[in-house]
């Protein structure tokens, strides 16, 4: 199973928990587990099309998953997932 590690913004929706061990060959499939799991979190990651929604970053053992095969990426049982929010704004 691989892990996900969910950041503190989505935490409310996870019941608190920081990080998640799910079924998955692809990216998408371990998406897909993770919301089985803490339902209606894949709606804060992907679009309604589907995509990966452009303010979230995904990684794949720190490779971002839109450089590689995007939601097809394959995964493996000792792969780690990082769910990062894009952050931006403030001024200097």
């Amino acid at each position: 199973m691989a892990k996900v590690k969910i950041p503190p913004i989505l935490r409310k929706l996870s019941g608190g928990v920081k990080e998640s061990e799910v079924e998955g060959a692809t990216i998408g499939e371990v998406l897909d587990s993770l919301d089985r799991k803490y339902p209606t979190i894949k709606n804060q990651l992907l679009t309604q099309d589907g995509e990966i929604a452009r303010f979230v970053n995904l990684y794949l053992n720190d490779e971002d998953v839109r450089f590689l095969q995007g939601l097809t990426t394959p995964v493996s049982a000792t792969d780690t997932v990082v769910i990062l929010p894009a952050m931006s704004g403030g001024a200097l």
